[in-house]
């Protein structure tokens, strides 16, 4: 008498031969869980991971400004003088201001 298989031993049978071990089968079946179906997949993660990455290039900049911006107000306070008459061309009352631009800063017709 022939003996009648199950039908998932010959699905199973027809599966490679490291996939029939059920722990290389659940190894596999997490790993294509984590990959894609998870919240917290491997593209999830790695999208964070590059706007983490331009965030710290972001504070690097900014640092840099700030840095800057703190060099130019400790350069007014020490010469207000200086400040005023350069940036805003303020003089006084007995004096005469010229204003000289270098001929590669004109604008051009």
């Amino acid at each position: 008498m022939a003996k009648i298989k199950n039908p998932l031993q010959l699905l199973r049978d027809q599966l490679p031969r490291p996939l029939r071990n059920r722990y290389a089968l659940t190894l596999v079946v997490f790993f294509i869980w984590m990959t894609f179906a998870d919240t917290h997949n491997f593209f999830v993660q790695w999208r964070l991971q590059q706007t983490v990455n331009k965030l710290q290039e972001d504070i690097t900049v900014h640092k840099a400004k700030v840095r800057e911006a703190e060099l130019a107000r400790y350069d007014m306070e020490i010469n207000r003088e200086k400040f005023a008459r350069e940036k805003y061309f303020m003089k006084k009352a007995n004096e005469d201001v010229f204003i000289v631009i270098p001929e590669d800063e004109l604008p051009r017709d």
